[in-house]
């Protein structure tokens, strides 16, 4: 795994204690990660803190009659700054990513970690084979999605978006490997000239008007191109068409079910990584 503290520092991320936040949860966390903006490469400089991950529930709370907590949300406010943690359950979790689900793969693999466990390697490990040929009918709705959102509003949050899923369901396909951030994948794949310019200008107003930027007209027809190349990159892809690491999944959450339930709590020791601060060098992409 890539120094945490030379990622959370690349990102951008304010000078907050992410680890009290990690300490405040009720059940044991097996990992959390920071999404959104700073992970995929175009924070603006009052972009929220996006914290996602995976908690580990007792048993009891699965075995009754009471519907388990199974997604937590906690949103709040620093010195003016927002942020939001949500985690879901692991045997949640593993569902969402037998789903083909991007965004929860996006969470597992990012290299802003602000915690890890062993399980959390463990789940790291086994992604090679939870890829698939269909994922990229994830990245194509949620660039859908994202571009009716533009289509609305013309701002450039939206379109940063749109650009970035589709070239991050074009990587995979090509590649086998997950790649969200916007700046690398430019760098690394055929992409319209002017997504760095889009990128500059987010970043000084988050709600900032992409026609400033580029003609909507050529907008249309770029984006067009690369659903097209989407399409074309899924049918020639070599990943198969279903996970492989169903029967390691569920392995892995009985042991760490059990675990918790025979000691009460969570053995595996966890790695804080406080936020740090400083100047920030150049940002590695996360990978598969």
């Amino acid at each position: 795994m890539s120094d945490p503290g030379t990622n959370l520092r690349a990102a951008g991320l304010p000078d907050v204690d992410l680890a009290a936040v990690v300490a405040a949860e009720s059940d044991p966390l097996i990992f959390a990660t920071v999404s959104g903006a700073h992970l995929y490469g175009f924070p603006s400089r009052d972009s929220d803190v996006d914290l996602r991950g995976v908690h580990l529930l007792p048993t009891a709370e699965l075995v009754g009659l009471h519907e388990p907590d199974e997604t937590r949300t906690r949103m709040w406010d620093r010195d003016g700054l927002e942020m939001d943690l949500v985690t879901h359950d692991l045997r949640k979790f593993a569902r969402l990513l037998l789903r083909r689900n991007g965004y929860v793969l996006e969470q597992l693999l990012s290299p802003l970690v602000v915690h890890t466990t062993e399980v959390h390697q463990e789940l790291i490990a086994l992604a090679p084979d939870l890829l698939t040929a269909h994922h990229a009918h994830h990245y194509r709705g949620f660039a859908t999605t994202q571009w009716r959102l533009f289509e609305k509003t013309g701002e450039l949050k939206p379109l940063l978006y749109t650009l970035r899923v589709l070239l991050t369901g074009i990587h995979l396909m090509d590649h086998g490997r997950v790649q969200p951030h916007l700046p690398t994948l430019i760098g690394e794949l055929a992409a319209p000239a002017y997504v760095p310019e889009l990128i500059a200008a987010k970043e000084a107003a988050e709600h900032g008007a992409a026609g400033e930027v580029v003609d909507p007209a050529r907008l249309r027809t770029d984006i067009e191109a690369l659903h097209t190349r989407l399409d074309a990159a899924q049918a020639a892809t070599a990943l198969p068409d279903a996970p492989r690491s169903r029967d390691a999944l569920h392995d892995l959450i009985v042991r760490a079910r059990l675990e918790r339930h025979r000691d009460g709590r969570f053995r595996a020791p966890p790695r804080v990584f406080p936020t740090p601060h400083g100047e920030a060098p150049g940002r590695s992409g996360g990978a598969v």
